[in-house]
């Protein structure tokens, strides 16, 4: 039975900038939300818990938030469902994505909802690609990338990328030799084109948009490769060989022609440098840090501040110059995890439960307080961390938490 608990706080300062997050790690999928006025620091068992609800599926989706409204995706009893809530955490519509299950050990969804344009785009486990119209909170069409478009994996963890949604057109990588990355028409799922040369199986990541050279590009990084691809046509403009173990699944971060990408199981992290000349794109290697000796980030993301890229590498936090490589700093902190920005500091939210506030800095770790999420579940704590308007959300499988960051 679903529970919700409300709790109301009365005389609170608003965080400047509030803005929504309609999508994987933000407005921009880079992880870095630009309202301050927050907690400087947070008492000993952490800050307020405004509520926590009950029946928003199991699995390891984090949340979408759009207009007023919470979207996550979950696996409930009978299936795989879109949920939506309102900001007191009551459920007001849920669809139908897919299958329940996935990976045996860690079942349930990965993908987090894509809001945009008055629909809500999800990729649930199986592959099911479902758009839903808020307004009639009805499904308007549906594919599956794995069926339909013969897609492959690289590894049993079923799909987990978040879909991209960029002028008409969804962005998605069933994988395979029919080519890794898909374009959709977002009003009807209709084929836009596909990247036949990138023949790739699908890894975990999920896309990025930058415009290198006057060009357009989705970034994607796979288990064999990273590469761009122009967003328009589908073309292959450019790929950078880098072999990965398992699971891949950080975002890939591009500024300023420097492009970073990084994984566990012993892995590490790559520096590349992308260029236009003599008519084509260029990727170049510039560094690379073997297993933890730079970065070996698992599925807490990476965050680009500055010329500076902050990520969990195992238990412990890294900072590395984006452009050279350097390693500012490597230590260890509340444990491995997934991380935010805000208010120019660092929220590290551990797959064993702690979550943490640390100090944004280039010149050293400091970790400024820590808190233990109540009623923990037996399973990893894999779902992002999200801040809203002031609030953090913390997804643990079935439960979603909100806690009062405004000062």
């Amino acid at each position: 039975m679903r529970r919700t608990i409300t709790l109301f706080v009365v005389s609170i300062a608003l965080p400047a900038l509030a803005i929504d997050w309609p999508q994987w790690r933000g407005p921009n999928r880079d992880g870095v939300n630009p309202e301050k006025n927050l907690l400087e620091n947070w008492p000993a068992d952490g800050p307020k818990l405004l509520w926590r609800a009950s029946g928003v599926g199991g699995g390891f989706s984090s949340i979408a938030i759009s207009e007023g409204v919470l979207y996550t995706i979950g696996d409930l009893k009978d299936a795989c469902y879109l949920i939506a809530l309102d900001l007191q955490g009551k459920q007001i519509w849920k669809g139908r994505v897919g299958e329940t299950g996935g990976h045996r050990k860690y079942p349930g969804p990965r993908s987090t909802p894509t809001v945009a344009d008055g629909k809500v785009y999800v990729l649930g486990q199986q592959g099911d690609l479902v758009c839903f119209d808020i307004k009639t909170k009805k499904e308007a069409w549906r594919e599956n990338i794995q069926n339909n478009f013969d897609g492959r994996m690289m590894s049993g963890w079923k799909w987990s990328e978040s879909p991209l949604v960029d002028d008409g057109k969804v962005i998605v990588t069933p994988g395979g030799n029919k080519g890794a990355l898909l374009a959709l028409n977002t009003k009807n799922g209709e084929q836009v084109w596909r990247c036949k040369d990138f023949t790739d199986r699908a890894g975990y990541s999920s896309v990025i948009i930058r415009e290198i050279e006057g060009v357009k590009q989705y970034i994607q990084l796979t288990g064999d490769s990273v590469a761009g691809i122009e967003a328009d046509s589908g073309k292959l403009l450019w790929k950078a060989p880098r072999k990965g173990r398992t699971a891949v699944v950080s975002t890939p971060i591009f500024d300023k022609g420097s492009l970073f990408v990084t994984s566990a199981y012993n892995v590490g992290c790559n520096g590349f440098k992308i260029s236009y000349e003599g008519g084509s794109f260029k990727a170049v290697q510039t560094y690379k840090h073997d297993g933890s000796a730079g970065m070996a980030n698992h599925h807490g993301g990476v965050i680009r501040v500055g010329e500076y890229v902050y990520g969990s590498n195992g238990g412990r936090l890294s900072c590395i110059q984006l452009a050279t490589g350097k390693v500012m700093w490597n230590e260890g902190s509340a444990g491995k995890g997934a991380i935010l920005v805000v208010d120019d500091k660092i929220i590290l939210r551990t797959e064993k439960g702690p979550v943490s506030l640390v100090e944004l800095s280039s010149k050293a770790y400091k970790e400024i307080g820590r808190f233990e999420q109540p009623d923990r579940t037996r399973h990893r704590a894999w779902s992002h961390p999200v801040v809203s308007n002031g609030i953090l959300y913390l997804k643990d499988q079935d439960t979603l938490f909100a806690y009062d960051l405004r000062k």
